[in-house]
């Protein structure tokens, strides 16, 4: 395991750690919870979960304090995920690591340690200069990655040759698995978009991004291996700081293939009173685990 990845799981078995500490009590979870947080700009970013009387959830996010989105990093990599591409010897950290900052931000316990509920931990990405596409993505924006899938699991996906972002050529394979045709949205399609230490990500084309809207925010499905592995928020800095109060129909699949709670809304609102941004899934239904449906090969 590699030193950085090492260290980021401690962290993460740490904050988890802290966080079933301060349980208030032993049964379900009611009212609003607080999770871990980061340090982000000038400000943070912490996550959330909030219940109903019940124990069901009503919204897993994460909140960025108002100056979280001032003072954020200029450079094009924070130097994590590299790889000698042009196999010099030596590493360019401007042309040989994944062009972003990340945050691991563990969701409170009372929402993590559910067996009902599939999300986990939120990683947090700042890409200054967008991503590809160009013309589509290359503007300054935020990745909220809700993670299914472990952080070891994740973080595993390593830097290396292929495809458009750089990831080994294995785990690009794996990837790119398909998925069981019912575990997936028809309208979201595999482009080879695999990040290192984050995977797949399966694109709604028909998103207005697509059809010549400039992108603002969008969803995206994660996936490896023939999975899914994380649920996305993608919101530009200048989106935020219009002062949204918005939610987003989430397209879902026929099926899923682990029982539990998911979301069918995101939604991004500013709080005046608090000057703080919530990204939130939210409009949680409970879902029973259906079998995998035959393998849909795209053409």
């Amino acid at each position: 395991m590699e030193g950085n990845l090492r260290k980021t799981v401690l962290l993460f078995i740490a904050l988890a750690i802290m966080g079933c500490s301060d349980n208030k009590q032993a049964g379900v979870s009611t009212g609003r919870s607080l999770g871990a947080n980061s340090n982000v700009g000038n400000g943070t970013v912490f996550s959330y979960a909030e219940f109903d009387k019940n124990g069901a959830p009503k919204a897993i996010g994460i909140v960025f304090q108002a100056s979280a989105l001032e003072g954020l990093p200029s450079a094009l990599s924070d130097g994590h995920h590299c790889f000698d591409r042009n196999k010099d010897g030596k590493v360019d950290p401007q042309t040989e690591c994944f062009a972003s900052h990340e945050w691991v931000i563990p969701l409170p316990s009372e929402a993590a340690r559910r067996s009902d509920i599939p999300f986990k931990w939120v990683g947090l990405n700042w890409n200054p200069h967008g991503h590809i596409p160009p013309g589509v993505y290359d503007l300054p924006h935020f990745d909220v990655h809700f993670y299914i899938e472990p952080i070891e699991n994740i973080f595993a996906v390593a830097p290396g040759s292929c495809g458009p972002e750089f990831v080994r050529c294995d785990q690009f394979e794996l990837a790119t698995k398909p998925l069981p045709a019912n575990y997936m949205n028809p309208d979201f399609k595999n482009v080879g978009a695999v990040a290192p230490a984050m995977g797949n990500h399966l694109i709604d084309q028909t998103s207005p991004e697509f059809n010549g809207k400039k992108f603002t925010r969008t969803w995206i499905y994660g996936v490896y291996d023939g999975r899914v592995t994380f649920y996305e928020e993608m919101l530009t800095r200048d989106y935020l700081l219009s002062r949204p109060t918005a939610c987003f129909p989430i397209k879902p699949a026929v099926a899923v293939g682990v029982r539990g709670y998911y979301p069918t809304q995101s939604c991004i609102r500013y709080d005046s009173q608090t000057n703080e941004y919530m990204v939130s899934m939210e409009g949680f239904a409970l879902r029973e685990a259906s079998a995998p449906e035959p393998i849909r090969v795209e053409r």
